[in-house]
C-alpha cells in the first residue's frame, strides 16, 4: 500500500516538473537573449557562435530555474491530489502529509545535490566560457554595411561613402574614400562609379573604381611648403583588409582568476589569501608612514624625566631661524603631499581588497544557498497544493509566481547589502532562507491539521461571527453622519 502511493505521488510529481523546469528555463533563456541582443545584432555571427553563446549563458540559470520548477509543480501535485480528494481519502486511511510528502522529499534532496555539483563544477566553467565568448563578440565590429549616403568607417584607417548602390550588390556610384593616416590631411579618392566585392579567402575588400581622382598632401607640419599631388585615373583598384572585423580568439586564461570561475575549493583558497592579504595591510601601511615620518622613531621617555617648564614660545615657527624658515616649509609640503597621496592609494588598495573579499565570500554562498532553495521551496509549495486544493495552472501558477518573487527579490536585496558592506555576506546570501524557511514549516504545521487559510467560506463565517461586535459602533458613526 505504501509503495503504491509512493509511486502515487512520484508519477504525479514528474510530469509536472519537466514541463515546469523547461519553461521557466526557457523563459529565463530568452530574457538573457533579450539582455544581450545589442550585442548579438549587426555582426554576421554564424549560428554556431549564437549557439554556443546561449549555451554558455543559460547554464547559470539553471540555480533559477530548478527551485521555481520545484515550488510550481509541487503545489500542482498536492493541489490535483487535494482536488480529486485523493489526500482526503490517505488522511482517513491514517498516513501522516508528512509521511505522504517523503518520497517527494527525497527527491527535493536529490536535487538539492545536482543543483550544487551544477553550481560547483558545471557553472564556473560555462562562466569562463561565456566571458570569453562575450569579450570576443564584444569587441567584434560590426559586419560589412555600405548603406547609400552614410559614411563607413569601421575599417581603421578608412570612411567610406557610397552615394548610390544598384540592386545588384556590387556596382556603386558617386564613391568617396577618406584615408586616416595621421598626415597634414587625410588623403582621399573620389570616383563616379566602381563595382565592390571580396577576395577568394574572405579577407580583403576589393574596389575598382573608374573615372576619378585621388588626393594626397605631402610635407611636413613644421615646413610650409608642402606638396599637393592630384592623380587622375580611369581604372583604379583599391584593397581593404578585413582582418579588424574577424572575431578574435581570446585565450580563457585572462579571466580564470575571476571570483565567477571558481570552485568551492578555489574559492576557499582566494578567500584564505584576500584575507591574509588584508590582516598585512595595517603593518605594511604603518611602515610606510614610519618612513615617512622620521620622529616616530626616537625615543618617547625622556619627556618623563625633564621637569615641566612654563612654555615661553608663541610659535613653532620662532624656532625656526630666517634662513632655514623656507626650506622647512618646504620639506613640510612636501611631507604632507607625500602622506595625503599614500592615505589615497592605500585606502583606493584597501576598499579593492574588501570588495574582492565580498566578492569571493557571496560566490562561496551562493552556491549553497541557492541549492538549499529547492527544498524550501518545496515545504512551501507542497503544503500550499494541499491547503490550496485546486490544480491546474490557475490559482496554483499565481501563488507560485508570488513566492517566487518573494524569494529572487530577497536574493537580489540580500547581495545587494552586502556588495555595500551593509550586512555580513552569511546574512545577506542566506536572507531568503532564513525569510521563507519559518514560512515554509508553518505551512507545513497548518496543512498537517487540516487548516483553512485560503477557504473563502472560512474567512465569511470569521467576519460574520464578529460583526455583532462592531454593529453598535457602526450604528454610532452612522447616527452621527445623519444628524450632521
Amino acid at each position: 500500500m505504501i509503495k503504491k502511493l509512493d509511486q502515487l505521488i512520484l508519477r504525479s510529481f514528474i510530469g509536472p516538473f519537466i514541463a515546469t523546469f523547461f519553461i521557466a528555463f526557457f523563459v529565463l533563456m530568452m530574457q538573457s537573449l533579450w539582455k544581450y541582443i545589442d550585442d548579438l545584432v549587426g555582426k554576421d555571427l554564424d549560428l554556431i557562435t549564437i549557439g554556443k553563446f546561449l549555451w554558455y549563458a543559460s547554464a547559470s540559470l539553471l540555480t533559477l530555474a530548478m527551485p521555481i520548477a520545484i515550488l510550481i509543480s509541487s503545489i500542482m501535485t498536492f493541489g490535483n491530489l487535494g482536488e480529486s480528494f485523493e489526500l482526503v481519502a490517505i488522511k482517513s486511511a491514517g498516513i501522516s502529509l508528512l509521511r505522504f510528502m517523503r518520497p517527494l522529499m527525497l527527491v527535493a534532496i536529490f536535487l538539492c545535490g545536482i543543483t550544487f555539483l551544477f553550481a560547483n563544477y558545471v557553472i564556473p566553467y560555462a562562466n569562463l566560457k561565456f566571458k570569453t565568448l562575450y569579450y570576443d563578440i564584444t569587441y567584434k565590429k560590426p559586419a560589412l554595411d555600405l548603406k547609400q549616403g552614410t559614411f563607413y568607417n569601421h575599417i581603421p584607417g578608412y570612411a567610406i561613402k557610397v552615394g548610390k548602390k544598384d540592386s545588384d550588390g556590387k556596382t556603386i556610384h558617386n564613391v568617396l574614400i577618406y584615408e586616416q593616416q595621421y598626415s597634414l590631411q587625410d588623403n582621399s579618392i573620389i570616383a563616379e562609379k566602381g563595382t565592390m566585392g571580396f577576395s577568394g579567402d574572405k579577407k580583403f575588400l576589393e574596389f575598382t573604381l573608374y573615372n576619378g581622382f585621388r588626393y594626397q598632401e605631402r610635407g611636413n607640419a613644421m615646413d610650409t611648403s608642402t606638396e599637393f599631388i592630384r592623380l587622375g585615373f580611369k581604372e583604379y583598384k583599391k584593397l581593404f583588409d578585413l582582418s579588424s572585423l574577424q572575431m578574435m580568439n581570446t585565450p580563457d586564461s585572462i579571466f580564470k582568476n575571476d571570483y565567477k570561475m571558481l570552485s568551492i575549493r578555489q574559492l576557499n583558497k582566494s578567500i584564505d589569501s584576500l584575507g591574509k592579504a588584508k590582516d598585512s595591510f595595517g603593518a605594511r601601511f604603518n611602515n610606510e608612514l614610519t618612513s615617512t615620518l622620521h620622529y616616530n622613531q626616537l625615543p618617547d621617555s625622556l619627556w618623563k624625566k625633564v621637569p615641566p617648564v612654563k612654555p615661553t614660545v608663541k610659535s613653532f615657527a620662532s624656532l625656526i631661524p630666517d634662513s632655514a624658515r623656507f626650506v622647512v616649509y618646504e620639506n613640510t609640503m612636501t611631507i604632507a603631499t607625500t602622506m595625503k597621496n599614500s592615505f589615497q592609494f592605500s585606502g583606493a588598495e584597501w576598499d579593492n581588497k574588501k570588495r574582492d573579499l565580498r566578492n569571493n565570500q557571496i560566490e562561496w554562498h551562493r552556491k549553497f544557498s541557492l541549492s538549499l532553495a529547492c527544498l524550501v521551496l518545496f515545504f512551501i509549495g507542497a503544503p500550499l497544493g494541499s491547503i490550496i486544493r485546486k490544480g491546474g495552472l490557475g490559482m496554483p501558477l499565481v501563488v507560485a509566481i508570488i513566492f517566487f518573487l518573494i524569494f529572487h527579490l530577497l536574493n537580489m536585496f540580500g547581495e545587494k547589502f552586502v556588495k555595500d558592506d551593509i550586512t555580513s555576506p552569511f546574512i545577506g546570501m542566506w536572507l531568503s532562507i532564513l525569510v521563507l524557511a519559518p514560512l515554509g514549516a508553518l505551512l507545513t504545521y497548518k496543512a498537517m491539521h487540516d487548516s483553512q487559510l485560503f477557504n473563502k467560506e472560512f474567512y465569511y463565517r470569521f467576519f460574520k461571527s464578529i460583526r455583532p461586535v462592531f454593529k453598535p459602533v457602526v450604528n454610532i458613526f452612522t447616527r452621527e453622519k445623519k444628524f450632521s
